[in-house]
């Protein structure tokens, strides 16, 4: 019965603005309305890590030994595998790939559990310790929050990509406060195209997200410092050096998560192990270095305003 209401609604809707508003208009509108949504999702996300967070380690002093950082990240990976075999009942990992695989094999399709599930499930990993980031699940939120919205107004696939990019745009621009790193991400790694007609939507979804983002969470910027010194040519060498190194170090990464992956793949018949050796991994090395625990934000802020050691 809400269902058929809730149609009637968006049918409603849907025939009003067709007669009153253009296709191009509209698209501008949903795109407002997605970066809003995508700001609103990326501040559930860190108010909810914040809040584990602040909960389960208030009491803990920096001149003494925690033992409880061996056990958090176990608890919170537990919790997130029984949420996810027993509630979402779906693959909801890798958040950037399935929207690759979306755009380019299901029309943009992403389901509609996609725009909360991730948020839920990263929150609980991340507040209790594990040492992930909540960059690919807001994206995947972002995404599947575009993709919903034009599915619920019959938008076609062009446009449902567009969506689907502005969700992306806008819930990277959300969770950093940062529009233009936002609009670059979209267009280097989901490659839509940039034409002034796409261009215009990802443009609004990426300030709408920053904006809000703003308002919710106060006007500072997420990492606040200034450079006080002119830029000159000499800089040039190290920063190319710099560069590079970042370039072997991701490749770096890449290849070792994509073993550990193999390696845990291969206990997929034996749950509770697997989840044992992850989780005794995981909390062996936060245990030996605090600052792993969670987002990591908080030490990428710390080095970047050259706070005192004390901080960590």
């Amino acid at each position: 019965m809400v269902d058929k209401e809730s149609n009637n609604i968006v049918s409603s809707i849907d025939n009003w603005r067709k007669k009153n508003i253009s296709d191009c208009q509209f698209v501008l509108i949903l795109a407002f309305i997605v970066g809003f949504l995508a700001a609103v999702a990326a501040y559930i996300l860190h108010f909810i890590i914040e809040e584990i967070e602040t909960l389960i380690t208030s009491g803990f002093r920096i001149t003494t030994i925690n033992w409880l950082y061996l056990l958090y990240p176990v608890i919170g990976i537990w919790l997130t595998s029984l949420f996810v075999k027993y509630i979402v009942r779906d693959q909801i990992s890798h958040g950037i790939t399935r929207v690759l695989y979306a755009i380019s094999t299901k029309r943009s399709k992403l389901k509609a559990h996609n725009t909360w599930t991730s948020i839920v499930a990263s929150a609980i990993t991340i507040g209790f310790g594990g040492s992930v980031g909540a960059e690919a699940p807001i994206v995947l939120t972002g995404s599947a929050i575009g993709s919903n919205l034009g599915r619920l107004f019959n938008m076609d696939r062009r446009t449902l990509m567009l969506l689907v990019g502005c969700g992306a745009t806008a819930a990277v621009s959300g969770i950093f406060k940062a529009p233009i790193a936002g609009l670059v991400f979209t267009l280097e790694i989901l490659m839509v195209d940039l034409t002034m007609a796409s261009l215009l939507p990802i443009l609004i979804a990426s300030v709408t997200a920053t904006c809000f983002s703003y308002f919710f969470t106060g006007g500072e910027p997420m990492y606040n410092f200034k450079i006080d010194y002119l830029w000159s040519l000499s800089k040039v060498p190290p920063t190319i050096l710099l560069g590079v190194c970042c370039g072997f170090l991701s490749l770096y990464f890449m290849r070792v998560m994509s073993w550990c992956e193999d390696k845990y793949a291969s206990l997929s018949k034996h749950p509770y192990l697997k989840l044992m050796a992850g989780g005794l991994v995981l909390s062996s090395l936060i245990f030996l270095f605090p600052s792993l625990y969670g987002e990591g934000y908080n030490s990428l802020r710390i080095f970047i305003e050259g706070n005192s050691a004390t901080d960590w």
